[in-house]
């Protein structure tokens, strides 16, 4: 429910200027703040989570940047911005992990004191 009204909020006193490959909407408020600054801000697509805020978005809500990005890649070397996969199937393990630490292979021995 806060969704519907968090959009329609959005609908009525902001408007669209922008949106990223994950879908997700920017806005710049229609009206100045106190600071003589207009507000902006971010509408998700799916699940709310700010990893999903590529960085040249992410300095432009934070007024660090006032060009509006565009979605290509400035340079040859820059990779797509991914989410944070961290407490997914696809979070990186470094290799050999699961052997360094199952206590049942034997390559890990716990450490006893002396009695």
């Amino acid at each position: 429910m806060t969704d519907i009204v968090n959009r329609l909020f959005a609908r009525l006193f902001y408007k669209k200027i922008g949106e990223d490959q994950f879908g997700n909407e920017y806005l710049l408020s229609r009206c100045d703040n106190a600071y003589g600054k207009k507000k902006r801000m971010v509408l998700y697509k799916g699940l709310a989570e700010p990893t999903k805020v590529p960085a040249n978005w992410h300095s432009w809500l934070h007024y660090t940047s006032d060009d509006i990005p565009k979605n290509h890649l400035a340079y040859s070397w820059q990779k797509n911005h991914l989410p944070n996969r961290s407490g997914t199937s696809l979070a990186y393990t470094p290799p050999d992990t699961e052997e360094r630490v199952e206590p049942s292979r034997g390559l890990y021995k716990a450490w006893h004191p002396k009695s």
